[in-house]
Parts: C-alpha cells; sequence; structure tokens
C-alpha cells in the first residue's frame, strides 16, 4: 500500500434512480451514446471515477462512484457543461433535478460480504 492509499478518504459508491418522461426512452439513450467530452472532464476533476446507467423502462438507476457525492453536487452545480448538459437532458426526466436539494442517493441496504460468515 503506498502513502495515498494510506491516507485517502475511502470512495462513496451512491445509487440513484430516476424516471423519464414517457416516450424519452429511446432520445435518453442516444443523448448517452456519447457525452460531451467537456461534461467528461467537469466530472472527473469534480471527484467522480464512475457513473453507470442502467434502465428499465422509464426507470434509470444510477451507481455513481466518487470521492464525495456532496461536495461533486455542489462542484457541477453552475458548472458550465454541465448547465448545457441539464439543459439537454433535463426535459427527458420525469423531475428535473435543479441541484438545489442535499440528494443523498437510495438508502442502502445490503452488501455480500468479502469474506463468507464463519
Amino acid at each position: 500500500m503506498n502513502d495515498e492509499e494510506r491516507t485517502s478518504p475511502p470512495m462513496q459508491r451512491i445509487a440513484l434512480h430516476t424516471v423519464l418522461k414517457a416516450g424519452k426512452e429511446e432520445e435518453y439513450e442516444r443523448v448517452h451514446a456519447v457525452i460531451p467530452a467537456e461534461l467528461d472532464a467537469a466530472l472527473r476533476a469534480a471527484g467522480v471515477h464512475s457513473w453507470r446507467i442502467w434502465r428499465d423502462g422509464r426507470d434509470l438507476f444510477h451507481v455513481v462512484e466518487c470521492d464525495d457525492y456532496q461536495a461533486m453536487r455542489a462542484a457541477l452545480r453552475d458548472h458550465p457543461a454541465n448547465v448545457v448538459w441539464q439543459e439537454r437532458v433535463g426535459p427527458l426526466h420525469a423531475v428535473a433535478d435543479d441541484y438545489s436539494g442535499g440528494d443523498t442517493g437510495l438508502r442502502h441496504v445490503w452488501d455480500l460480504p468479502a469474506r463468507p460468515a464463519r
């Protein structure tokens, strides 16, 4: 283990659930086929290591791995690349994210332990 690994706080893993407006499923997938380079850079600069999205009908399930979820949201709230992105994807959602709340994601319920219980 190097010094950085010993002193770095643990990465956060946040699960989110959002819902698309009816009929917007295919457009959402087209828009997300390739995100703008400026948004990619903004996400990484805000501490995002991974952001995965799954879709079941209109329901979207996100898993975000980042340094600090609340700090990431604060950094992105007024970031020009994210403002443009939210203007594009916000209308596809049943409820657009205005970044004003203290969103903490879905409640974590259970993990399979790394090692079996004895």
